[in-house]
């Protein structure tokens, strides 16, 4: 109960997806064998069209990416309070071999963290794990966290391997025992050329890989054997928590599916936590009403441009309760962060 005449303090906004460029990472790969392999991978999953767009566009926004300065006065006139930075998803190289891939990850999580310490008030850092070779995963957390980070960004797949690979175990046992939020954030779709024209590698393939990941993290059982693991799904999870009824169909109609996970996957949505970022205010009443607003926070993508430059402007337009709106704006975001 408040006492009379004591004012009541809102939670700050929170923006838990927003990206910060490191420069160092790409100079660190560059040459190396595997990358040039990437790259033209890259241009075919994306399009020539794409990559003339991509270079002006990220050009444009390097100082709000690097500057701390610039991105604050950013925050500022968007309203945003506080934001949970993670590298550009550009940086994984998951194409890097062992040595490599640990100079990556150590110099992200440094650097996240140095940039993140301009104003600690105001950015909490995430970092990196080296998907592709799941005996460095733990290290890499752990890493992370000692550079006072709130966890990691992880991709929605590496080569050859799902997240519902058992040789993620230790990964998810080690981010559930320390809390950490791991942020489930694509970077490229494996359904390659057939969406190399008119943006779709990212219009239609990012929302499918965060349907593909999760579905692997429900289905597979992972979230039966780690339920307290935080993991925040970016883009509002893509199609899955919009299209989990037929997900529920087959897990009650066919025993294939149904074999890996104990309860419907629907109800697994209510483990998970997704940002707010579906361009589409419909769907972000669909995604709290299946959700939770206790599971659902404010993301814009800063600053990129399949982001938004206005994120308390698409979360009021979905037209929330106002209990469930100063959840998503940062109440819930505020309980997760003081947590880790």
């Amino acid at each position: 109960m408040t006492t009379p005449g004591t004012a009541v303090t809102a939670p700050p906004t929170i923006d838990v997806h927003a990206h910060v460029l490191l420069p160092g990472i790409e100079a660190l790969v560059d040459g190396l064998p595997g990358l040039a392999d990437a790259r033209a991978l890259d241009a075919r999953r994306n399009g020539s069209a794409a990559l003339r767009v991509n270079g002006p566009m990220i050009g444009e926004r390097i100082p709000r990416l690097t500057d701390p300065a610039v991105r604050l006065a950013a925050m500022d006139a968007q309203g945003v309070d506080i934001q949970l930075v993670s590298p550009s998803p550009s940086h994984y190289h998951y194409w890097a071999d062992e040595e490599t891939a640990e100079k990556v990850y150590r110099l992200a999580n440094e650097a996240t963290a140095a940039h993140c310490s301009a104003a600690p008030d105001r950015l909490r850092g995430l970092g990196l794990v080296p998907l592709q070779h799941p005996a460095q995963a733990v290290r890499a957390l752990d890493h992370a966290l000692q550079q006072g980070l709130s966890g990691v960004e992880i991709s929605s797949h590496a080569p050859g391997r799902e997240l519902s690979d058992p040789d993620y175990e230790p990964l998810w046992a080690r981010a559930e025992e320390t809390g950490a939020i791991v942020f489930l954030h694509p970077f490229g779709c494996t359904l390659d050329e057939r969406l190399d024209r008119w943006y779709l590698s990212n219009s239609v393939g990012q929302p499918t890989e965060n349907a593909v990941a999760l579905s692997h993290l429900i289905f597979s059982g992972v979230l039966d054997r780690h339920p307290d693991l935080r993991i925040i799904a970016a883009h509002g999870g893509g199609y899955l928590p919009t299209h989990i009824g037929r997900a529920d169909h087959a897990w009650q109609a066919r025993p294939d599916a149904g074999s890996g996970c104990a309860h419907l996957p629907s109800s697994y949505l209510r483990r998970l936590y997704f940002d707010s970022l579906v361009h589409d205010p419909g769907v972000l009443r669909e995604l709290v009403r299946v959700a939770g607003a206790d599971r659902v926070l404010l993301g814009s993508d800063f600053p990129f441009d399949m982001g938004t430059t206005d994120p308390l402007g698409a979360l009021r337009a979905a037209r929330l309760s106002d209990a469930d709106f100063e959840a998503v704006r940062g109440g819930t975001a505020a309980a997760l962060l003081r947590k880790d």
